[in-house]
């Protein structure tokens, strides 16, 4: 079960999902147990997952399945498995496995494709790997933190499978610590190739990454938090310097 971390969140409303991006006109949004998505059928694959990650939930009680699962949530149809087979890209989680280790519920429904994007394989198993194991390391330190994923998806990329499931050229990830007695905010994007590139030199301001995607993050928090931490990053104050 999700475990609820008191911080200043108590000035919030109980129903505030501070991961959620603000929807755009046209977002198909989807709610699972362990994340939310915005589903883009054109691409065949999210425009970003969202989900908050506690301390508790990184107690790992289930080992992953490595069963790929269509989601039936998505109405006009998600990618399978004939689209990955042979393709020479791994299917990359946008919400880890190893984020999902809490409950049986929560590990099923990261492997869907809905929380699938074409990786390249020395990206997906090398620097994409590292930024997910940071985000781990910073919920036990933060206690809980918040994390939104995804490609960047645009017009002309190439294709894979029958359903045309696009190859992203880049993805990101966006993470707020809303816990007392600082907040702070920090984002990456990194390219789908291999990389020996330290981790953070692909970081920037979750300001820098809303310009990109078109998408304004983390929109719920109070709004002089919101512009404070959004703005600009410590290295420092990640463990990254």
């Amino acid at each position: 079960m999700k475990f609820l971390y008191l911080s200043l969140l108590l000035f919030l409303p109980p129903t505030v999902k501070i991961e959620l991006p603000k929807p755009k006109e046209n977002d198909v949004i989807i709610s699972h147990f362990a994340y939310t998505l915005s589903y883009n059928e054109e691409h065949e694959q999210a425009n970003w997952v969202a989900y908050e990650l506690t301390q508790d939930e990184l107690i790992s009680s289930y080992k992953r399945t490595n069963k790929f699962l269509v989601d039936d949530l998505v109405k006009t149809g998600s990618a399978k498995n004939e689209d990955y087979r042979k393709s020479g890209f791994d299917r990359g989680h946008l919400a880890p496995a190893g984020d999902m280790g809490y409950s049986e519920i929560s590990m099923k429904e990261s492997f869907y494709y809905s929380n699938m994007s074409p990786q390249n394989v020395g990206f997906n198993r090398g620097i994409w790997k590292m930024a997910e194991e940071k985000v781990r390391d910073w919920a036990f330190e933060n206690k809980a933190i918040y994390v939104v994923t995804g490609p960047i998806l645009t017009k002309g990329l190439p294709t894979i499978g029958p359903n045309k499931v696009s190859i992203p050229a880049y993805f990101f990830k966006a993470v707020v610590d809303y816990s007392d007695p600082t907040h702070k905010a920090i984002a990456f994007l990194i390219p789908n190739k291999p990389s020996k590139v330290p981790l953070q030199k692909f970081t920037l301001s979750i300001d820098d990454l809303e310009i990109i995607t078109g998408y304004d993050f983390f929109y719920q928090l109070p709004d002089s938090c919101e512009n404070r931490i959004e703005k600009s990053f410590s290295l420092k104050d990640w463990g990254l310097n």
